[in-house]
């Protein structure tokens, strides 16, 4: 199917009306975990965990305005839930095929915000990489059904591809923080070059990225979005650090780059 091709849709299942349940059940959840998490009825994540999850915790965490990302998703999560219910999309094969994705990973998305609140920083480590892969499935799917229209490509790949990539920048970070708070911390120039190591993973994985999904520029600019701000926060705040700084801010590049080099090859 090409991406300009519009499907005929087959009537709706039983299946397809309890995913789109499903799904509905799950952003309702997600609402819920995002309101403990910014502090509306819980404590703020950066503040959650003993402050382990703040912007000036590690080398590697995010500045704080890295975070407002999550506004695009959430309201992309709660537009694909809307988008689901559609008379012409319920049985749409793509639907199909990342419906019960999409649901998990709200679950997981506001499983990790209610662990942070308990402090359990190995069951959030362990949350936020089941959410990674989660998503990683995910985007393949949507890999392997091409969109049909603009608004869906911008409301469905759009928003995944965004989660993805910023998720997977999240990550890191957590997995950083947990290892810190559990006594792995050499300190010094030691620290500064593990963080330099553990971005260069993130860039590798953007690159890894760009060629398994098909250099999708949604998951590039999270990921860049991400480390730029690792990078600001290295030069501009605590901790500071100009060699995790200018890595930071390379490894950005590297990631938007990826795209760049690989659309034109899967075009010709």
């Amino acid at each position: 199917m090409s991406a300009g091709t519009v499907t005929t849709s087959t009537a709706p299942t039983s299946a397809d009306r309890l995913r789109q349940v499903g799904v509905t059940l799950a952003e309702v959840f997600c609402v819920v975990g995002t309101l403990v998490g910014v502090g509306v009825i819980g404590t703020r994540v950066e503040e959650s965990s003993g402050g382990a999850l703040a912007a000036d915790a590690t080398l590697v965490a995010p500045a704080g305005p890295a975070f407002s990302i999550w506004t695009p998703i959430y309201l992309g999560l709660l537009g694909y839930t809307v988008w689901q219910w559609l008379p012409q999309q319920a049985a749409e094969p793509r639907h199909r095929a990342i419906g019960w994705l999409v649901a998990a990973s709200m679950v997981l998305n506001a499983g990790w915000l209610l662990v942070t609140q308990q402090g359990w920083l190995w069951a959030s480590v362990v949350v936020i990489i089941a959410l990674a892969l989660t998503l990683g499935l995910l985007v393949r799917r949507l890999q392997e059904h091409p969109s049909y229209g603009h608004a869906e490509s911008v409301l469905v790949d759009g928003t995944f591809g965004l989660y993805l990539g910023w998720v997977s920048v999240a990550t890191v970070a957590n997995v950083t923080t947990t290892l810190i708070e559990s006594g792995v911390d050499p300190g010094g120039v030691v620290a500064e070059a593990l963080a330099v190591v553990v971005l260069a993973v993130a860039a590798g994985l953007g690159v890894l990225y760009a060629r398994r999904f098909g250099g999708r520029w949604a998951v590039a600019v999270a990921m860049a979005w991400g480390l730029a701000w690792i990078g600001w926060g290295r030069l501009a705040d605590e901790p500071a650090s100009t060699l995790v700084g200018g890595a930071a801010l390379v490894a950005a590049v590297v990631v938007l780059a990826a795209p760049a080099r690989v659309r034109p090859r899967l075009d010709a």
